[in-house]
């Protein structure tokens, strides 16, 4: 009854564009556990859309907050100036897999970072366009809408899009477009849309989001990273989603060592909850700006701020890339067993614990978004929560806290066998 009286006023009072998953209400959280107003318990595989790997509330995290909260929550750091940014950014500079001397800047949401990635790479080149992949998903503000590769519901009923922003094919073994297709369709841009002397950067998710989690082949991160320098322009790599200890990696661009962005985009699990996003690049790229270019009343607040120096330590010191490793090859035995059993399960595919699973017709091979979505409800009518994501709506991501207990990841892998094989 009180979710009944929740959800009509959250409807009288929100609008609609506003899409909600769940029909409860959270009341409290810990680690990988959500419980809802009326004391129901969930297993939490969505952890805030990626944000929370190092778990819902912890207490190193807690307790960093809570000390911020002592000495001040706001400054504007262009106005007043804190060490703890300069600090986490020096941290960031010699993690993050960009060659030479790097530089970092902090705001607020990951579609922020992009844009401000895409403002920096417009100035150091002087030039205007960007090349981005179908099934992108880059944000939702007027210019990482453009770059964003899927229409509905993202683009639908917001044109005119921003110009000079194009999409080339991303490669998917599962989806049919090789890397020569997709290096291929790049040429084509260039013959067809914008020459390469315009094109100020390449913006690529190392490992597609929303588009399904699908893994950019070492192959293509090579060829691509030779057709940027051989026409000057700048890689930007997206690890909004897939950053920080989600692929076994602290940046999914470590599982290509041979290849460096020259500009990396970071959010969500940065900062265990609290918004913050981050652009870390060449340093003669990030000085490209000039003062004033970059920033945000709230960009580097520092109590995200804090949280991210406790979350970059409880990533080292909980061993999570490793964790990562680990829960993802258990996850990938329990999906391979399902696919036994359930012929719409047509593809297995991630790296670490960002993995996911695509359900298609096993005749037609066309997609199964109601399937998946059938799944989906019934994990979550039996304690665990799932999110889906795709171009079609037909694949299952996993996000579950990579501090997990054990016994809890279990209870989680009975109940995805069960919900993937149910008739």
């Amino acid at each position: 009854m009180k979710h009944q009286q929740l959800n009509q006023r959250k409807n009288a009072a929100t609008p609609r564009g506003v899409g909600v998953m769940c029909n409860w209400f959270v009341n409290r959280a810990e680690n990988a556990t959500l419980w809802d107003e009326e004391g129901n318990s969930w297993i939490d595989f969505a952890a805030g859309i990626a944000v929370l790997n190092t778990g819902h509330r912890h207490p190193k995290i807690v307790a960093a907050v809570e000390k911020q909260l002592q000495a001040f929550t706001h400054t504007a750091y262009q106005v007043v100036p804190y060490e703890s940014y300069v600090a986490l950014a020096e941290r960031i500079n010699d993690l993050a897999p960009i060659e030479g001397p790097a530089k970092t800047t902090f705001f607020t949401t990951g579609a922020e970072a992009v844009e401000n990635a895409v403002k920096i790479a417009r100035a150091h080149t002087g030039r205007s366009g960007v090349i981005t992949f179908t099934a992108a998903f880059h944000g939702r503000t007027l210019m990482t809408m453009a770059m964003t590769g899927k229409v509905a519901p993202y683009k639908r009923d917001f044109g005119p899009m921003p110009a000079s922003v194009f999409h080339a094919r991303y490669p998917s073994e599962q989806h049919g477009v090789s890397v020569d297709e997709a290096m291929a369709s790049i040429d084509q841009l260039f013959s067809c849309d914008i020459a390469p002397e315009q094109v100020a950067a390449i913006v690529l998710e190392p490992i597609q989001g929303e588009g399904g989690f699908r893994p950019a082949p070492t192959e293509f991160m090579t060829r691509l990273r030779a057709l940027c320098d051989q026409h000057g322009i700048l890689m930007i790599a997206d690890e909004v989603q897939s950053g920080f200890a989600r692929t076994g990696k602290l940046f999914a661009m470590e599982h290509h060592p041979q290849v460096k962005a020259d500009l990396i985009t970071m959010a969500k699990s940065l900062a265990g909850g609290l918004p913050l996003s981050g652009v870390c690049g060449r340093a003669e790229v990030m000085d490209a700006p000039a003062p004033g270019g970059l920033g945000g009343t709230y960009a580097g607040h520092p109590l995200a701020i804090a949280s991210a120096h406790a979350v970059l330590d409880v990533i080292q010191e909980e061993k999570l890339c490793e964790r990562a490793e680990h829960l993802g090859q258990h996850l990938r035995e329990v999906l391979h067993l399902a696919k036994a059993r359930n012929p719409a399960i047509a593809d297995i595919r991630g790296v670490g614990s960002m993995i996911a699973v695509e359900f298609c017709d096993p005749q037609s091979g066309a997609p199964e978004k109601a399937l998946c979505a059938a799944i989906q409800q019934r994990a979550m009518e039996a304690g665990l929560l799932l999110l889906t994501c795709g171009q079609h709506g037909n694949v299952i991501r996993f996000l579950y806290p990579l501090t997990i207990p054990d016994a809890q990841f279990q209870q989680a892998m009975e109940i995805l066998s069960h919900v993937l094989t149910a008739e």
